[in-house]
């Protein structure tokens, strides 16, 4: 790295700063003065879960240990009530995701993504839907929008539910909604430096009675007490007498229950959330404002995103340029990410490439694209802006040096 290309000191750019506060950390603080506070799950996860709901716009919510576990337990859900089959699913996205899908006994069929939202390619998707798809599991990448009105028509028309991962994106929006309240169900991460941070925690979302109660069972061993509805309770009851009533479990499930403090941490940052998300989003902004167009990928879909961190990918394939970035960034001291969201084309990945075709990954040209020539960097709330100036001034002037600027 030449050089010329240095900032002194470095930009001293991280990757992610925790979202948690002073203020936040004294709500549990106060709680815990309390005499005999409850920490495991109640109340508090109880008020949380409605308080997102609220913020969503869904009617159910159930709070649980991590985005993950909201993968995996609504993909459990779907195959309690639905039975096995296919999931279409991206290529970019967090390993999860898929993983979720795999566990769960489903099939996964991949699409390319659409290079300006980052999420699944509409055309492709609505192309690979068949008789035994059982769901679309959709990915909102880094706070883009990845829905369409075409893909919600066609999926309605079809009767196939829709799955989406808003892992990174909470309080973006399509046509004026919250993403997360389109689908059958909805999978938030609220890990340390996402938009809202409960250190870890995630949320599974539903307008669906029968998901939400499928969710609230599987995360706490599968037991029968955990249901809402009281008539439900009755039924396991009546069919199963020989039973202890608190024992009851319908399903072989799992413990992802979070904890009272986790929800109070979350309900301290949930009134400051909305704007957090307008900091970010005009962070954003202003870095593609600023950087070269020609050069780099600036033409995202950015209407009613809610941005998680930046994104920078080169227009064009370019290894030696490549380099240069990648060089540069290290040099400033700005952390990045090569791939994007999950480190690019998950078909690259050993656990895929173990049960696909061994040339799978080279079906989806515009993942691939993503995977070796690009990255993202850190955003959020508290990030000076003149470091995004000085940062765009760095990476054109390293298009410039390779004779690439428009005249």
């Amino acid at each position: 790295m030449e050089v010329k290309h240095m900032v002194r000191d470095g930009l001293d750019w991280p990757l992610m700063r925790d979202n948690v506060t002073r203020g936040d950390l004294d709500a549990v603080i106060d709680y815990l003065r309390q005499d005999e506070p409850i920490l495991t799950h109640s109340r508090q996860v109880r008020a949380f879960e409605r308080e997102w709901s609220d913020w969503v716009g869904v009617k159910y919510s159930v709070f649980m240990s991590s985005g993950s576990s909201a993968n995996l337990l609504t993909l459990a859900a779907l195959k309690a009530l639905t039975g096995g089959g296919e999931i279409i699913v991206p290529p970019l996205t967090w390993v999860s995701d898929i993983a979720a899908v795999l566990h769960c006994g489903f099939e996964p069929v991949f699409v390319d993504i659409d290079p300006h939202t980052l999420g699944m390619d509409t055309e492709q998707v609505i192309a690979k839907l068949t008789s035994r798809t059982r769901a679309v599991f959709l990915t909102h990448v880094l706070g883009y929008n990845a829905l369409t009105q075409e893909l919600l028509d066609e999926l309605r028309r079809r009767h196939v539910p829709l799955i989406e991962d808003v892992c990174e994106s909470h309080g973006a929006t399509f046509q004026g909604r919250r993403l997360g309240s389109f689908g059958l169900a909805s999978n938030f991460s609220f890990y340390y430096a996402h938009h809202l941070s409960t250190i870890e925690g995630g949320m599974v979302c539903t307008n669906d009675e029968d998901i939400y109660e499928t969710v609230r069972m599987l995360r706490s061993h599968g037991m029968v007490r955990e249901l809402d509805a009281i008539e439900h309770k009755e039924e396991y009851w009546e069919a199963h007498p020989d039973l202890n009533p608190d024992f009851i479990f319908a399903y072989p499930a799992w413990n992802v229950r979070s904890t009272e403090i986790n929800a109070i941490m979350g309900r301290s940052q949930l009134p400051r959330l909305q704007d957090n998300v307008e900091q970010r989003t005009e962070n954003l902004m202003l870095f593609l404002n600023n950087l070269d167009p020609n050069v780099y990928q600036t033409d995202f879909a950015t209407e009613g995103s809610s941005n998680y961190a930046f994104t920078l990918i080169l227009k064009q394939p370019d290894a030696e340029l490549w380099k240069q970035v990648a060089a540069c960034l290290r040099a400033n001291r700005v952390e990045f990410r090569r791939g994007l969201s999950g480190g690019g084309n998950q078909l690259r990945q050993p656990y895929l490439r173990r049960l696909l075709p061994p040339d799978e990954y080279k079906k989806y040209p515009r993942v691939d694209h993503v995977h070796f020539y690009g990255c993202y960097i850190g955003n959020y709330p508290t990030l000076p802006q003149e470091k995004i100036l000085r940062l765009c001034e760095l990476l054109n002037g390293l298009a410039q040096g390779r004779g690439r600027r428009a005249a």
